[in-house]
């Protein structure tokens, strides 16, 4: 796939996936990553599915922010669409609740941030 046909596909599977975040978190929500990293000349968009992760230092991440967790959607291989940081505790289990109640399924690997 050409750059700019990946990228344009993976901004709106970003945009998609932040509008839905951003509903859940007082439009909080930041985009993230619209292109897999292949490591090699292939342009791949990032996938349509929706995946949920809950990133916190015990997920192997230095936390810089240390009010709370970051809360990410990604697609099936980890590479997260849109974030939001800074998530209390309570923020968390209500996010996590509408998730679970729209049948989101939690990403369970290494999750992929923006650097």
């Amino acid at each position: 796939m050409q750059y700019f046909q990946a990228l344009k596909m993976g901004q709106k599977r970003v945009q998609a996936s932040r509008d839905y975040l951003n509903k859940l978190t007082n439009n909080r929500a930041m985009p993230a990553l619209a292109l897999r990293d292949t490591k090699s000349d292939v342009w791949d968009p990032v996938g349509e599915e929706n995946y949920y992760a809950v990133v916190d230092e015990s997920s192997g991440f230095v936390l810089t922010d240390t009010s709370g967790y970051i809360i990410a959607l990604c697609d099936k291989d980890g590479f997260s669409k849109t974030l939001v940081q800074g998530v209390t505790k309570e923020q968390k289990e209500q996010i996590v609740k509408e998730f679970e109640k729209d049948n989101m399924p939690q990403f369970k690997g290494k999750v992929i941030l923006p650097v």
